[in-house]
């Protein structure tokens, strides 16, 4: 599948003088109001040819994040290289907080430069920031570029429709790598350096149809979504049973934000899209999706988490006491007509019971052999294979090198299993890669952190492509998913976005929680599961 990227800068004295007279509407306000603003940014408007009757409106791209093939050894060639800047730590970047307009829906590039504590630019990267673009209507990261050499561009875009006012936030989590270390809480910096009131302007430049997820749009292996706020109740309050049914059940989704019932995410209102919108899925609709189907899922608990909330929200399905981190059964529909095996097998450690070991669980024999079982030794395979790394790794593992020769031998281990499966002439199983959550509030500074989970997921992902193992299915980027909700605990506990609702008091004080970023998770994995 192509991938679209933003597009090469143009200076902007250039476009004054090449579209100041041909086409003004273009440029009017949106090139006066970037002359005047003192960031050092590039704006990106795409001009069509057009005859003397009829002017075609420009069109945008979509964002898009490239992703590196050579993704493990440019990371381990940064951060292991000598350098005259490896003893300076930055403190602050180069980029006023001055109010500015942007044009809506095209891409505008703004980059800035690290300085570190004498005041002096630095000259190398591996900063962390993190970024949130917000309105009451939008949530987004976008996406951060490390030039390598202390300067750093952000990529901005928001849809046609979503003007007005939003703060776009920029926070130095980790300075050059050091979230990548065994224990980086010490190091931790997390500082806001700006919060930046930004307000989007329509212009006439018109993008993409958002077309609904096809099997294809799972070979993305980086995604850049946003979550968009539709009508909601403004008297929503968590009931009875900690939930927030808020929208009717049936209250349809904003096309082409997402299709099917969006009162059934139980967000009031919030819908997750990306390169594609999502359907959402109605429990009948799901259930002939699943039906005979037969999902295997290997990960960290979210996964537990996920597949009890799949089977209570999505399915109708009330008896989940078998839903552990290590279970085999088969489900049926509330009406009888449909069934669905689960598999789940844990990987945080070979012991179900423990923790911390991650995928180095494949030292255990027992265990290799558990899970060589479920593609050998019966009449069938699974049909779809979710695997995930998990939080674990992040705490058990002391370097970066160690970690990416356990994924390497983790993805010889299932192109072995896969190898197999075609020997005996079943047809594989369909295999996503989940990524890895980013984790909230107090847990943004631990061992499984934001910017150590994001390199593992990277490292995953390489090595199982390399392998040739997500042919057939691809990504679920639950870390971009998960990231605009994760600077603080009202959607997880740290490191679960998918627990139990409950009318308690949650980490901030609160009774109840927000849990629906799961359950978008849920239909994005039906997406996933059902596109052949």
């Amino acid at each position: 599948m192509k991938k679209h990227s933003p597009s090469p800068s143009l200076p902007l004295l250039s476009l004054l003088s090449l579209h100041c007279c041909s086409i003004p509407s273009l440029l009017s306000p949106f090139i006066v109001l970037l002359l005047f603003s003192s960031f050092h940014f590039h704006f990106h408007p795409h001009y069509p040819s057009f005859s003397s009757t009829t002017i075609t409106p420009p069109s945008s791209p979509w964002i898009s994040v490239p992703f590196s093939q050579n993704y493990t050894s440019t990371l381990l060639s940064r951060w292991l290289t000598p350098s005259p800047c490896n003893n300076s730590l930055t403190t602050q970047i180069s980029l006023p907080s001055t109010p500015i307009a942007l044009p809506s829906p095209e891409i505008t590039t703004l980059t800035f430069h690290a300085i570190d504590e004498q005041g002096k630019r630095q000259c190398l990267g591996g900063d962390y920031f993190e970024t949130d673009l917000s309105s009451p209507s939008w949530k987004s990261r976008p996406p951060v570029v490390d030039h390598g050499n202390g300067s750093y561009s952000i990529h901005i875009q928001v849809g046609s429709g979503f003007t007005g006012e939003f703060n776009l936030t920029i926070t130095l989590l980790f300075r050059h790598y050091l979230g990548l270390k065994h224990s980086p809480e010490r190091f931790k910096f997390r500082e806001e350096l700006r919060n930046i009131p930004v307000r989007f302007v329509q212009s006439s430049v018109v993008l993409p149809h958002l077309e609904i997820c096809k099997s294809d749009d799972f070979s993305r292996e980086v995604w850049s979504g946003r979550w968009t706020h539709h009508p909601q109740s403004r008297d929503c309050e968590v009931d009875e049973q900690g939930r927030y049914r808020c929208l009717g059940p049936d209250f349809a989704c904003m096309q082409p934000w997402c299709h099917g019932p969006l009162g059934s995410l139980e967000s009031n209102g919030w819908v997750y899209s990306a390169h594609c919108s999502f359907r959402i899925f109605t429990q009948e609709s799901a259930w002939q999706c699943l039906d005979k189907k037969w999902l295997f899922f290997w990960g960290d608990s979210n996964h537990v988490d996920t597949i009890r909330n799949l089977l209570t929200f999505v399915l109708g399905v009330t008896d989940t006491e078998a839903v552990q981190r290590l279970f085999d059964r088969n489900f049926t529909s509330p009406n009888g007509l449909w069934s669905v095996r689960i598999t789940n097998v844990f990987n945080g450690h070979w012991n179900h019971t423990r923790n911390y070991l991650g995928v180095d669980s494949l030292d255990n024999e027992e265990y290799v052999q558990l899970l060589r079982g479920y593609f050998s030794n019966e009449d069938s395979v699974p049909d779809v294979a979710m695997l995930n790394s998990g939080l674990h790794d992040g705490v058990h593992f002391r370097s970066l090198k160690r970690f990416a020769l356990s994924a390497e031998r983790a993805a010889n281990f299932w192109i072995e299993v896969m190898r197999h499966v075609d020997a005996r002439g079943k047809r594989r199983p369909r295999i996503f890669y989940r990524t890895t959550i980013a984790t909230a509030g107090y847990a943004r500074d631990l061992a499984f952190n934001p910017h150590k989970m994001e390199v593992y997921n990277g490292i995953m992902v390489e090595k199982f492509q390399k392998k040739g193992l997500l042919r057939d299915g691809g990504v679920v980027d639950q870390f971009d998913m998960s990231f605009p909700w994760h600077y603080d605990n009202r959607c997880s506990d740290g490191v679960h976005y998918g627990r139990a609702p409950a009318k308690s008091r949650w980490w901030d004080g609160k009774v109840g929680h927000h849990y629906f970023v799961d359950l978008m998770l849920c239909h994005v994995l039906l997406n996933a599961s059902c596109n052949e």
